[in-house]
């Protein structure tokens, strides 16, 4: 029996919360390579909330993904066949390569393995821990003493935020989903405090657990939660950003913020950002982050999923809180 690529395909773009039917599992012919090509077998798919984004025609950073094609996504690929010189059988590939088993590729950015684990180069060694990296540093540029917020503090880029706030000497707050995450991201990840937004008024928990106010947020929410982080903004406060998970599935206006006059009142600066724009900078990510993962100083959560057809499962994990730290398809074993 002939062995098959098999392919998520875009079927539609997605109203609300991404549904069956919106993407299709498709079989193809293995590619061939030609000249100068070299066939990848994907190993490991990142899932991301921007996932949400590039299947819908919204205004965004890239184009958004067309009907019919094959779903976006960060890959880590080993070569197995290869008319490339400079790759060969055997060789790991990370780059863009999508939601199928296989790939035709002309080049890539070939990893040098230094003995770390494979899931480490989709997270903490990854856009993950890069996102975490140039967001806090560049844009928060935390201050011993500060204090800094952190929501979706249990996932993947969140917990890595913490870690760095903690070795610049920050007071570090997390914002999660469950008693449990908020745990384990003070005990594991040396967090200060963890408010778990489905029990309390956020609000007034920052009030306390963020005494002396609030010098840096790290935003992946957006919404409500960004609102409370709003009310306890100190002079010249920081807003990192990064993401807004809680209306990606929106169908409708999203709630909050509705505090906008406070970035006014507490002179605070807003900013956004995305991490294809710091790719020149990366070897900065890299120097500084190897040897933090190597002497245990950043630590970090992979969760895994197996199989090509678990994606849409995997991925809606993002959405209802079902994941800890970074989440990966497993397509195939490792090489």
């Amino acid at each position: 029996m002939t062995k098959m690529n098999r392919q998520w395909l875009l079927k539609r773009r997605p109203v609300g919360d991404i549904k069956a039917g919106d993407l299709e599992l498709v079989e193809q012919p293995i590619p061939k390579p030609g000249p100068g090509q070299f066939l990848a077998r994907t190993v490991y798919l990142s899932l991301d909330p921007t996932n949400r984004i590039w299947m819908s025609d919204m205004e965004q950073y890239m184009p958004p993904v067309q009907i019919g094609d094959v779903m976006r996504g960060g890959t880590l690929s080993v070569v197995e066949e290869s008319n490339n010189p400079g790759f060969q059988k055997g060789d790991i590939v990370s780059g863009v390569v999508g939601w199928q088993e296989y790939a035709v590729l002309d080049g890539g950015q070939k990893l040098a393995r230094d003995g770390a684990p494979l899931t480490a180069y989709m997270s903490v060694l990854g856009m993950t821990g890069a996102t975490a990296y140039f967001g806090l540093l560049d844009i928060g540029k935390p201050v011993a003493g500060e204090t800094v917020v952190v929501s979706a503090a249990a996932g993947a880029v969140g917990s890595i935020v913490g870690q760095i706030a903690k070795l610049k000497g920050c007071r570090v707050v997390g914002i999660a989903g469950s008693d449990e995450k908020c745990r384990h991201v003070v005990q594991d990840f040396g967090f200060d405090a963890c408010i778990n937004y489905k029990k309390e008024d956020v609000a007034k928990a920052l009030k306390r657990e963020c005494p002396n106010g609030i010098d840096v947020d790290f935003e992946n929410a957006g919404g409500t939660i960004m609102e409370a982080v709003m009310d306890n903004l100190n002079m010249k406060a920081r807003i990192v950003l990064c993401g807004m998970i809680t209306g990606y599935n929106a169908e409708g206006p999203i709630p909050g913020p509705r505090n906008f006059a406070n970035i006014l009142m507490k002179r605070a600066r807003v900013e956004g950002f995305i991490i294809i724009d710091y790719f020149p900078r990366l070897h900065e990510f890299y120097r500084d982050m190897a040897p933090w993962v190597a002497e245990g100083k950043i630590k970090y959560d992979v969760h895994v999923v197996k199989g090509i057809d678990q994606a849409l499962f995997a991925l809606n994990l993002l959405f209802v809180g079902g994941n800890t730290g970074k989440l990966l398809l497993q397509m195939s074993e490792e090489p």
